[in-house]
């Protein structure tokens, strides 16, 4: 059965939390995945923690990063790509990685840890549209929006919308006052059994009523 499908039935039952997929032909390194997780084909993420309900498409990769939960990122996405050490004499693997070259070499592993720290935050609620690459050390607040082949080099404001290359503000997802009041409600921290109780909320209320309703 697809992720996140369930049998149809004529009474009405709590909900049933869907199992965290990963395709088989997914890699990862030392990663942290939470519940309901889905990370699709050809899909490589390593030295990085993906949140609750959160969805990786096929053919993304991601390094050193912290991804939040109900986060939606679509396919080629590229997160975290490693930069080369431009204030060296040359920018090639060789000043890094001189064991690839010769037997009598030894790994930079300062260079390596240094790339370790420099890690992406994302935050909860975020859309990363097809295609996009955001470098490392940028974070990106909750709610905000990536539009596709955006190349994010700054961090990004929570709730608003980034495109381009460089990346630069589109619009403002909510004012700045539901932006303050969603953050404040944090609903991606509610039990899933209360969102689903709560669904019709999310689908139809509008977002002012949403704030009236819960930001209590």
């Amino acid at each position: 059965m697809p992720f996140g499908s369930r049998p149809m039935t004529d009474t009405p039952k709590a909900p049933k939390l869907a199992k965290t997929f990963i395709h088989p032909t997914a890699t990862s390194r030392e990663v942290e995945i939470g519940t309901s997780c889905e990370i699709l084909e050809n899909t490589h993420v390593e030295y990085s923690a993906l949140g609750d309900y959160s969805y990786l498409g096929p053919n993304c990769m991601v390094a050193d990063a912290r991804i939040g939960k109900f986060c939606a990122i679509a396919a080629s996405v590229r997160i975290g790509a490693p930069n080369h050490p431009m204030d060296r004499p040359s920018l090639h693997r060789f000043t890094y990685c001189p064991e690839y070259y010769s037997s009598d070499a030894t790994r930079d592993a300062g260079f390596f840890a240094d790339r370790r720290t420099d890690v992406v935050t994302i935050g909860h609620d975020v859309w990363i549209g097809h295609g996009v690459i955001v470098l490392p050390g940028v974070t990106v607040g909750d709610g905000a929006v990536l539009a596709a082949g955006a190349v994010v080099s700054r961090d990004v404001a929570p709730y608003s919308i980034v495109g381009g290359v460089p990346a630069k503000l589109i619009r403002p997802r909510f004012p700045a006052e539901i932006a303050t009041r969603l953050a404040r409600i944090a609903w991606w921290d509610w039990p899933f059994e209360t969102i689903m109780e709560r669904l019709g909320d999310f689908q139809g209320a509008g977002i002012e009523a949403f704030c009236e309703k819960w930001d209590r």
